[in-house]
């Protein structure tokens, strides 16, 4: 008999988040991704041109408690609030934003168990994850739906391959979204969690980007694999709370690239301020004196500040609704949605115009493969192309004005 799919009513689903992240708890966090950061700096250069899977440093993640942050206390996790990871994804951004991206992509898959599973797969498989501090990766890219769920026995047989699987290859879990391709509940699009050595699935190892480098987002094959009743996590709906998956990657991009930006920031500043000497146009006597370097700093920096403020109020935004669940509307769904597209809109051409005009003021030998300021324009360029920014301006723009709201999807 095929595996049948038992619907809960979304209405009475409650979430296992609420209230806002103190203070302490902040710190807390910002203090251990810094000393994360600090870690990954020393070598941040050397292993983004090796272009190896990022074994070492998901044993660093796991290892500092960040993957359990979000996972509640009552199931074995850290009861942190999603302004805290949030956070720590932006930290961890400023020094490498490939292993950032990892985490951002991980907390995502831990949140879609909540989103799209019952209380019991709730509980199950987020205690498993708390107990082994598993890292999640991901098979789920919406544009690249090759993948056949075909009802067999019991089960099912999951066949294809599934390009831009961020995570999946240095994942404990994968989750996995498919649609079934026959029998009765032939189209029903389900979320899967599957164990990484689960027989048939092969990592392709093909991610060759000009940045990202080490996100670990190559391909996976799936030949044959059997996927059981216990592998599935629920139905991926439309229903407001479920489909908060999508308004917290794109915020989880927004702060990704704001940390670019301060983390070019900076690098940029460290070179400017160790020259000792200035243009033989300039007045001044260092580059770091010179008016028109001063002029481009500001600018920047103060851009960078405004994206950050919008960051923060955004992020306690959404913890706030995240908190709601079932009860979640689709007016304040909409509404959350449109603030995070704001800040995607700033902070992806914030991050790219910093990553690429900090090198105005850092002079001709910071174009050196050794000094390495590049990364960051790499980072930003090859992300922010993830998808297309002017959609978000013009999702933007028509609730400005008529009022509308882009159908839910996989990027809205």
């Amino acid at each position: 008999m095929t595996a049948v799919v038992i619907e809960e009513n979304q209405q009475t689903r409650r979430s296992p988040w609420a209230g806002h992240a103190s203070r302490e708890e902040l710190a807390h966090w910002r203090q251990i991704a810094e000393g994360v950061a600090a870690v990954l700096s020393t070598d941040v250069l050397e292993r983004d041109r090796r272009n190896a899977d990022p074994q070492a440093e998901v044993e660093l993640l796991r290892s500092s408690g960040l993957f359990n942050l979000i996972i509640p206390g009552e199931w074995g996790g850290e009861g942190g609030h999603w302004e805290s990871a949030l956070h720590a994804v932006r930290i961890l951004a400023r020094t490498d934003a490939s292993i950032a991206q990892i985490l951002a992509y991980h907390y995502a898959n831990l949140g879609a168990v909540v989103f799209y599973g019952d209380a019991h797969v709730q509980e199950r498989l987020l205690r498993r994850s708390a107990q082994g501090r598993w890292s999640w990766g991901d098979s789920v890219n919406p544009v690249d739906p090759n993948l056949e769920l075909v009802p067999d026995g019991d089960g099912y047989r999951l066949d294809g391959v599934k390009h831009f699987s961020t995570g999946a290859s240095v994942g404990d879990a994968i989750l996995v979204n498919a649609a079934i391709t026959a029998g009765p509940a032939q189209g029903t699009f389900l979320a899967l969690a599957l164990e990484h050595d689960r027989a048939g699935i092969s990592f392709l190892g093909d991610w060759d980007a000009l940045g990202q480098r080490l996100s670990a987002s190559g391909s996976v094959k799936y030949d044959g694999v059997l996927v059981t009743s216990a592998d599935i996590i629920g139905e991926v709906g439309e229903e407001p709370f479920s489909s908060l998956v999508t308004p917290y990657i794109q915020l989880a991009f927004g702060n990704l690239y704001l940390g670019i930006a301060q983390g070019a920031l900076e690098r940029a500043r460290q070179i400017t301020v160790a020259r000792k000497n200035s243009w033989f146009l300039s007045s001044a006597e260092t580059y770091a004196q010179d008016p028109l370097t001063q002029r481009v700093y500001g600018e920047l920096v103060s851009r960078v500040a405004a994206v950050e403020a919008l960051a923060d109020r955004t992020n306690e935004r959404f913890d706030a609704a995240i908190a709601v669940g079932g009860e979640l509307t689709a007016e304040a769904r909409a509404a959350i949605e449109i603030e995070i597209a704001r800040l995607k809109v700033v902070s992806t051409e914030v991050g790219v115009d910093v990553a690429n005009r900090i090198f105005e003021v850092t002079g001709s030998s910071s174009a050196k493969t050794e000094v390495g300021l590049d990364i960051f324009w790499r980072n930003v360029r090859t992300h922010t192309l993830h998808d297309p920014v002017d959609y978000k301006k013009v999702e933007v723009g028509a609730n400005f004005l008529l009022g509308e709201v882009q159908p839910i999807s996989l990027y809205t």
